[in-house]
């Protein structure tokens, strides 16, 4: 009944947050990086927000998560309300990194830091260099899921599909909640999106699929690569997209339609048809992670599924 109640939530505030957007004008405008034609509100990532972390909340009251990561899912608060007012003001690069910075500290704290780092044929135990690579997942993470955030139902159909595959997985009340957070937004977010995201959501998504990364990783080393592998198409795309504009000179920091997905629009795909085909390459990778035990197989075969996508993105719009 709770998850009801909480989808209920969350498809009630987004109508109302896009009411109030559209009122104020508070619009996503067109430019040079937008893959939609027309204004459109955003800031609806506020409904996943706020249903979350009221759904977390009732967990942890009922007993049913540890403190230890409701905690650390909690300091998510501080980077939704810093994304927002950048949806709002458009805040410098400098204090966004501040605040990132920050959460990514608070989060480790309360998870206890990273443990051990299984590399498959070593094991690194150096809390040091566990925590600093920690620390820079952590905001790679929130930045890239922020960058993956560019078409109707990307963002959303990704954060559902994690939640869900969490669930098969690990079992978990959160992982209900956070799909029935999400869920209730998406669908106002299906093409055509009549409300976007916007910061204060991506950015707390990508910092939950980060700290359970490394929340499931300290209970069981080898499921830090299983998350890698979930989390396989978004982290993949942008890491390999970051790569090539380095290698082209480009300014990394301008706005850019250089990811696969962005590219896959660009070539005639439309927003739902690119979200379908990549919750199947999706499914390829939960069903990857249910059949095989063995990490290295594991990683090896999600790297060549994702390698095979993004040259499948390539011939449908060259990387220039």
């Amino acid at each position: 009944m709770i998850y009801i109640i909480l989808f209920l939530l969350s498809f009630v505030l987004t109508y109302f947050i896009k009411e109030h957007a559209l009122k104020n004008a508070l619009v996503a405008e067109v430019n040079e990086r937008s893959s939609h034609t027309t204004p459109t509100p955003h800031g609806g990532g506020i409904a996943i927000a706020l249903t979350w972390f009221v759904g977390i909340t009732y967990l942890y009251l009922q007993n049913q998560m540890n403190t230890q990561l409701y905690s650390a899912l909690m300091v998510g608060m501080l980077i939704s309300g810093v994304s927002y007012l950048d949806d709002l003001y458009e805040l410098s690069a400098k204090v966004r990194l501040v605040a990132q910075a920050v959460v990514a500290c608070l989060g480790l704290y309360f998870l206890g830091g990273f443990g051990e780092f299984n590399l498959f044929f070593i094991t690194i135990e150096n809390s040091f260099f566990n925590n600093i690579f920690a620390f820079f997942m952590i905001i790679w993470f929130i930045n890239l899921y922020n960058f993956l955030d560019g078409i109707d139902g990307y963002a959303g159909s990704e954060a559902l599909f994690l939640a869900l595959a969490g669930y098969l997985l690990f079992g978990g009340a959160h992982f209900l909640v956070l799909a029935a957070a999400v869920f209730g937004f998406l669908l106002w977010n299906w093409h055509r999106a009549k409300i976007f995201m916007g910061d204060v959501g991506s950015t707390l998504l990508g910092y939950n699929v980060a700290i359970f990364t490394i929340y499931y990783a300290n209970a069981s080393s080898v499921d830090f690569w299983v998350w890698i592998v979930l989390f396989g198409l978004f982290w993949f795309d942008a890491t390999l997209t970051l790569v090539r504009r380095f290698k082209n000179n480009e300014s990394l920091s301008m706005p850019h339609k250089k990811h696969a997905y962005q590219r896959l629009h660009q070539s005639g795909y439309p927003h739902d048809k690119v979200v379908f085909l990549a919750m199947g390459i999706n499914f390829v990778l939960f069903s990857l992670v249910w059949l095989l035990k063995d990490g290295v197989v594991l990683l090896f075969l999600s790297l060549v599924v994702l390698y095979s996508v993004m040259k499948f993105v390539d011939k449908k719009k060259e990387f220039i």
